[in-house]
């Protein structure tokens, strides 16, 4: 559950009916958080007025989502006490985001973080230092207070909703046999450090390399994965974690999301293990919370970085401080770029082809996510109980969690709702220029399939809307060598971005902003 930020796209009368409402939403609807406007300044190529303000600082970090938070944290750690960071807009946190309605938390974007394995050894770190980890007995522990409470997830499957977000099968049909297959499959490739987080940690080898030259539906076609259940499902996680679906990311990535974490565990064979995973109301939002803490005075949001130039004796930023309406002008000795690449390739002047070939590379998706105020929770269907994580099969959308399921309360009452949904490229314009009424109505369509009741409960709905939300791990990125040159920079001017790893993962972001600060 890290980029730009804008949405969907018009394309002719077709996709005006298609974000068109039948009906106005039963409550106000409204768009929050990002504000692409911010961003788009750097598409005028206005001349800019004199700076009005100059700056110093030993080291200025671009961009306060989790890479560069981390990024700050690690010069700091350092000993590098100058370190000062500026944010796009008045809310730091990047795709970590979080949000309340009537009081009530909920996220704008990422909303968990699995117990983090070895490779992610500053992520653990950091966990322990604030207290999600601890050590008992020589070995590593989740504070269970933190993780998701069960029941974790289901799926409304044929008017009931079932345990699990695999779609149910009948044991001896041939969709069950390819699920046994599939699990498998991956068990073989899950070599030991094939498949680590973060992923430039993992052993590379010829077979993994194969599996980054094809998208995974054309390696599931290969293998005679073809059972609706399993190919829905499988599409399912490549949207949830990449944001596009299975014809579009690798086959590394398609595996990289089982391999990497909880494997996949077909009917039949067993409970399977729950991945713990670490949630609250706001999401990821109660993460970044503690790295913004020690920042205090040297996080400056409101700014527009609109111009990066590599000097004799430093770095110049020149950027654009929203609230006061003017340019501001910082020098540093170091400058990093946690920021969406193609961002970065059009403020710093004269960038390295390095920073070209990564942005001709990648491509990144749009995601809009719905959080919708009830005034009491939406009747349920038979089936499993009501669970954090619920999911429509079927569906083009992710479904969605319950904000107040983490509160331990024994009765339900007035909650937040909040629907995920990643959208196709094409659709990114559309986003943009939809209103949050036809977005909303579209949201409540989708859920009202499980909930019928849903649109007469919803008090508020308040949107967000992300153009460029994650990279897509699309073939060929793992292992990039413009991508690895970025990473791997070590001059006044450097790079930290969950890009560089071509997918949005919290340990990729993290580690990043932790490895830039590393000497070369």
């Amino acid at each position: 559950m890290s980029g730009g930020l804008t949405r969907r796209s018009l394309l002719g009368a077709a996709a005006l009916a298609g974000c068109t409402p039948r009906e106005a939403p039963p409550a106000p609807a409204v768009w929050v958080g990002a504000s692409h406007e911010r961003g788009h300044l750097l598409r005028e190529g206005a001349a800019l007025p004199a700076p009005a303000v100059q700056r110093r600082a030993s080291v200025l970090v671009l961009g306060a989502g989790i890479a560069g938070l981390a990024a700050a944290r690690a010069f700091g750690r350092q000993g590098v006490d100058d370190v000062h960071l500026l944010e796009l807009e008045d809310q730091p946190g990047g795709n970590s985001r979080g949000h309340a309605i009537a009081g009530m938390a909920c996220p704008l974007g990422a909303h968990y973080l699995p117990v983090p394995g070895g490779a992610a050894r500053e992520v653990a770190e950091w966990l322990h230092e604030i207290g999600l980890l601890k050590t008992h007995l020589g070995r590593t522990v989740p504070d269970e207070r933190h993780l998701c409470h069960s029941p974790q997830e289901r799926i409304f499957v044929d008017g009931a909703w079932a345990e699990g977000l695999l779609p149910p099968v009948d044991p001896g049909s041939a969709a069950a046999r390819q699920m046994r297959s599939f699990a498998q499959a991956v068990a073989r490739v899950s070599k030991p450090g094939a498949f680590e987080l973060p992923a430039h940690r993992s052993r590379w080898s010829a077979e993994l390399a194969a599996l980054d030259t094809v998208s995974f539906a054309r390696w599931l076609d290969a293998q005679g994965f073809d059972a609706p259940e399993l190919r829905w499902y499988l599409d399912y996680c490549c949207r949830d974690d990449y944001g596009a679906a299975a014809d579009t990311v690798s086959a590394w990535a398609g595996l990289h999301y089982f391999a990497s974490r909880h494997g996949f565990h077909a009917p039949g064979e067993g409970e399977a293990e729950r991945e713990g995973l670490f949630t609250w109301p706001e999401g990821n939002a109660w993460l970044t919370k503690r790295l913004i803490e020690p920042m205090g005075e040297r996080l400056h949001t409101g700014r527009v970085a609109l111009r990066v130039t590599e000097q004799r004796q430093g770095v110049e930023v020149l950027a654009w401080d929203v609230a006061g309406q003017r340019v501001e002008a910082w020098q540093a000795q170091t400058v990093v770029l946690a920021l969406p690449l193609f961002v970065a390739a059009r403020i710093v002047q004269d960038p390295p082809e390095a920073l070209r070939q990564a942005v001709a590379a990648l491509a990144w998706a749009p995601w809009l996510v719905a959080n919708l105020q009830l005034d009491a929770p939406p009747l349920d269907r038979p089936g499993a109980p009501p669970s954090w994580d619920n999911v429509i099969y079927g569906s083009t959308g992710l479904g969605y969690v319950d904000a107040m399921h983490q509160s331990l309360s024994a009765v339900r009452s007035a909650t937040v709702l909040t629907a995920y949904r990643a959208l196709p490229q094409a659709e990114r314009p559309a986003l943009l220029a939809g209103s949050a009424d036809a977005w909303t109505q579209q949201v409540l369509d989708d859920l009202a399939r499980a909930h019928p009741d849903l649109p007469r409960r919803v008090r508020r709905a308040e949107l967000m809307r992300w153009g460029h939300a994650m990279a897509i791990p699309r073939p060929g990125l793992q292992r990039h060598p413009a991508l690895a040159a970025l990473r791997a920079a070590r001059g006044r001017i450097r790079f930290a971005h969950a890009d560089l790893a071509g997918c949005s993962v919290f340990e990729e972001s993290f580690t990043a902003g932790c490895e830039v600060a590393q000497p070369a």
